[in-house]
C-alpha cells in the first residue's frame, strides 16, 4: 500500500484544544486500471480540478473501493467538485467505514459529534472514534479523549482520557500534550501514574486493536 496524503484541517472548540477533522487521500493499489483511474483522478485533485477528480472516483466508488469512497465523501463534505451535501458525505463514508476505512468512521464520528448531516448524536460519534482509534488513528483517539473528559455519549472517566490522549500524543500528536495536562489536573498522582502504565502498555502492545477495545470494554 503507498499512502499519498493531503490534509485539511478543519478545527472546532471542544475541551482543551481543538478537535480535528481529517480529509485525506489515501491511494489503495488494486488491479492497473483501478490503480490508473484513482491516479487520473488524483492528479487532477492535485491541480485543483475537483470535477475530473468526482469523475473518475465515482465509478470505483460504485465498485466497492473504499478509498475511492472516502474521497467521494470528502468531496461531498467540503463541496468540491460537486454541490455540498452532508448526506451523500455521510452515505459515502459510511460505504468506506463499513469496509473498516479508519479515516472514514473518524469522519462519520465528527459528523454525528458536529450534527453536520444526521442529527447530532454524541454515541454514535464515540461509537465511530472508538473503531477508528482501535485502528491506530491519532486524531481519534484524541478526539474520543475528549468525549470521556467531557462526558459526551460515554460517562465521563478523566482517567481513560488521559490514557486516551497520552496515547495520541505518544503516536506524534502533539496538541494532545494540553489535553493530557488538563485531564492529568482532574486526577491524583496515583491515578495519572496508573494512567501512564495503561497508557504505555497499550502503545507497546502487539495486539493494539484488541487489547484497546478490551480495555474500554472493561470500563463500562
Amino acid at each position: 500500500m503507498r499512502l499519498l496524503g493531503r490534509i485539511k484541517i478543519h478545527q472546532f472548540k471542544n475541551w482543551g484544544h481543538q478537535m480535528k477533522k481529517l480529509a485525506c487521500t489515501l491511494l489503495l493499489l488494486t488491479s492497473a486500471f483501478v490503480q490508473a483511474g484513482f491516479d487520473e483522478g488524483l492528479a487532477a485533485a492535485d491541480k485543483g480540478d475537483y470535477q475530473t477528480a468526482f469523475k473518475e472516483w465515482k465509478p470505483l466508488a460504485e465498485q466497492g473501493y473504499a478509498s475511492a469512497q472516502f474521497n467521494l465523501g470528502i468531496m461531498y463534505d467540503n463541496g468540491q467538485g460537486i454541490a455540498q451535501n452532508y448526506t451523500q458525505a455521510l452515505y459515502w463514508y459510511n460505504k468506506a467505514a463499513a469496509q473498516g476505512y479508519a479515516s472514514a468512521q473518524y469522519n462519520l464520528a465528527l459528523m454525528y459529534s458536529n450534527g453536520r448531516g444526521v442529527p447530532q448524536n454524541y454515541t454514535q460519534a464515540v461509537t465511530w472514534y472508538k473503531k477508528a482509534a482501535e485502528q491506530g488513528h491519532v486524531d481519534a483517539q484524541s478526539n474520543l479523549g475528549g468525549m470521556y473528559a467531557m462526558g459526551k455519549g460515554i460517562p465521563q472517566n478523566y482517567k481513560i482520557a488521559y490514557i486516551l490522549v497520552n496515547l495520541a500524543a505518544s503516536n506524534g500528536d502533539a496538541d494532545a500534550t494540553q489535553n493530557r495536562d488538563i485531564a492529568a489536573a482532574k486526577l491524583s498522582p496515583a491515578a495519572v501514574a496508573d494512567a501512564q502504565r495503561i497508557s504505555m502498555q497499550l502503545h507497546n502492545s502487539k495486539n493494539f486493536a484488541a487489547d484497546l477495545r478490551n480495555f474500554l470494554n472493561s470500563q463500562k
